[in-house]
């Protein structure tokens, strides 16, 4: 075993792939000076610069997939995905069910997601729930440098669209560059636990719609994804301390999403806590509460989410997002 940086790991799971399959190619913005190791190793034919225009490389690479490379375009944030929405949407996501399996699209879409540095609502959107809506999409936020790895390994071999989602909050080299040019004054309440940790010698693909049990607890169920799961472990320990169990489940993939582990979980403990820093309304929290009435559970069950458009300042953004407060609120209120 070896010890990442969730940032590291990425790269690492990139070198991998492209050292193993030269259809392996990397678009965007910046790359060749983003991923400067691997434009050096690689050159300039697999790490592609591009414009400044998400709808022309994503649909520059739904071209490449078809054609037969494995594209890894790398949008900044997912929020500018809104500007490339026709190339996978429309087409990225479709092409295999129009053309009777006779087309596919490998391509992997990169970007950073989620909110809690001061960005604003159009630069901090999560959009899992969005996404995930959109069949012939598959979308994965890790939590962890172990699951970042093994999660894009298997992202890049998929023979279809996958949408790569990584919190903000956990790579350095997202941290590094929000805090440039003069926001020394932001603060970041960062998951310690997300940032580094072990990582397997050789990066093996995670299956998707597999959820991992972070925590085992009997009082209650508590699940989401990305620094969500962490914000989540934090409060599972304040709770243990007024004698509430509970467990917390890392989904890992958004879609697939793994319905039997989360149904299994919740027949044990009865309560059901979903941490989504999406949208509450039409999304990812609502997804699980169907999940539990297919089942037969009877349940209770809560929510911790965004309810609106994301403010900018910190004050009114911190509460906005879901933090320990409103976790362990919301905890204490199911057990009542």
């Amino acid at each position: 075993m070896r010890e990442m940086t969730y940032a590291q790991a990425i790269e690492d799971a990139l070198a991998q792939a492209m050292t193993s399959d030269e259809r392996v190619v990397i678009f965007g913005e910046d790359v060749q000076a983003l991923r400067m190791n691997l434009f050096a190793r690689f050159g300039k034919h697999r790490v592609r610069q591009t414009p400044i225009s998400e709808s022309a490389f994503l649909g520059a690479a739904v071209a490449a997939a078809m054609a037969g490379l494995r594209p890894v375009a790398e949008l900044i944030m997912i929020d500018f995905v809104a500007v490339a929405a026709d190339a996978l949407i429309n087409h990225a996501a479709k092409i295999e069910a129009f053309s009777g399996g006779r087309w596919q699209v490998p391509m992997v879409v990169r970007a950073g997601c989620g909110g809690g540095y001061g960005d604003g609502g159009q630069h901090e959107q999560a959009l899992w729930g969005w996404l995930a809506h959109i069949p012939g999409i598959k979308v994965v936020a890790p939590s962890t440098p172990a699951d970042a790895g093994g999660l894009l390994t298997a992202a890049i071999a998929d023979d279809g669209p996958v949408v790569f989602l990584e919190h903000q909050l956990l790579s350095e080299d997202w941290l590094d560059y929000l805090g440039s040019g003069g926001r020394s004054t932001v603060s970041y309440d960062i998951p310690v636990g997300g940032r580094q940790g072990e990582v397997p010698d050789r990066w093996v693909p995670i299956k998707f719609g597999e959820a991992a049990v972070r925590r085992r607890g009997s009082d209650l169920t508590m699940a989401g994804v990305g620094v969500g799961i962490h914000r989540a472990a934090e409060a599972a320990e304040v709770l243990s301390r007024e004698g509430i169990s509970a467990s917390v489940l890392d989904l890992r993939s958004v879609a697939p999403l793994d319905c039997n582990t989360v149904a299994g979980d919740v027949a044990r403990t009865g309560r059901l806590l979903v941490v989504d820093e999406d949208y509450r309304d039409f999304g990812l929290s609502g997804e699980l509460a169907a999940t539990l009435l297919e089942a037969g559970l009877t349940a209770r069950y809560a929510r911790v989410a965004v309810e609106g458009t994301i403010p900018f300042d910190p004050v009114r953004e911190r509460a906005a997002l879901p933090n320990i407060e409103r976790i362990t609120a919301a905890a204490r209120n199911l057990m009542k």
